[in-house]
Formats: C-alpha cells, sequence, structure tokens
C-alpha cells in the first residue's frame, strides 16, 4: 500500500491529462483503497457500453486501453517520481474489463467478477507477482493487473460452465 499522495504529487500528477486518465478521473484519489474504487469505476462502462460490444470490438477497446494504460501510467510514474503509486488505478479498470470480458449476461456475475478480480489483484499469484516486483514503468504498473484480470477471467468462465452443465 503505498503513502497518500501529497499536495504537490496531487499538483504534478494532475497538471497532465495523462494523470486524469491513469487516477480513472480522480477515482485512484480516494483515501481508502483506491484499487477497489477503481475497480469500481470501471463497472460503469462495462454495464452501460462493453458488455453489448461484440467480442472482436471489445477485445479492441482492451488492446487501446491497455496500449494507453502503458503511456499514462508511464507520464504519470514520471511525474510523481514514484513507480505504481496506488493513486494510478487505470490498470485495475483493464483489469475489470478483462475479468467481465465474454460474462454471463445476469447481474450478479459483476459482482462475481469484481470479487474475483480484486481476490486476485490483492492475492498476487505468480505470475502476478512476478510482474509486479520485476517489470517497472507503464508496461510494469499494467501488467500485474492484467495478469489478474486473467486469473479472474478464467475463474468466472469456468464457473458459468460449470453452472450451464448443473442447470
Amino acid at each position: 500500500m503505498s503513502a497518500p499522495l501529497t499536495a504537490a504529487q496531487r499538483r504534478a500528477l494532475l497538471s497532465h491529462p495523462a494523470g486524469w486518465i491513469a487516477t480513472a478521473f480522480g477515482a485512484g484519489l480516494t483515501p481508502k483503497a483506491p484499487g477497489t474504487a477503481g475497480s469500481l469505476v470501471a463497472l460503469l462502462p462495462w454495464w452501460f457500453v462493453l458488455r453489448g460490444l461484440p467480442l472482436g470490438v471489445y477485445a479492441a477497446v482492451l488492446v487501446a486501453g491497455f496500449l494507453l494504460g502503458v503511456w499514462v501510467c508511464g507520464v504519470s510514474d514520471r511525474r510523481l517520481g514514484l513507480h505504481d503509486q496506488g493513486a494510478l488505478v487505470w490498470d485495475e479498470v483493464i483489469g475489470m474489463w478483462i475479468t467481465l470480458l465474454a460474462a454471463p449476461a445476469q447481474w450478479w456475475w459483476l459482482l462475481v467478477g469484481f470479487a474475483l478480480f480484486r481476490l486476485f489483484d490483492i492475492w498476487k499469484p505468480w505470475p502476478v507477482s512476478w510482474a509486479d516486483r520485476r517489470i517497472r514503468g507503464g508496461l510494469g504498473v499494467m501488467l500485474d493487473d492484467v495478469l489478474a484480470g486473467m486469473y479472474a477471467l478464467i475463474v468466472v468462465q469456468l464457473a458459468a460452465l460449470a453452472l450451464r452443465h448443473l442447470a
């Protein structure tokens, strides 16, 4: 857990458009559980836009969002002089969107995906922990949450498959 930003760090971060995106438009500035706040913010565009997209378009949004995240988190890291400061939550946004890729239509899968993503993001099983410790810059900020999202995606899809076969 990183220390809260000082007023000077906030100004340095938010004086550049990359800082606004990296903080998910301010969600990461919450004093408690910024990663959870970023994950919650990700649910709104998923519910209202992403879940209705064709799979190919959704995948393109993920790739574009990931590449944008590498850039905005790299710029924000350099502006703060810190690596992966807790306020940078664009990685949680993309991780949640990965988790919910092809999620079943029922609303409660959103809650299941959210809980699983937060579990894998906090627990950091290998290779999530490896990426978190070893990869720096914008790619490092993004990669561990992408991997956590992939773990959660796999569990969501396996659970949905199991429930379909039990019904």
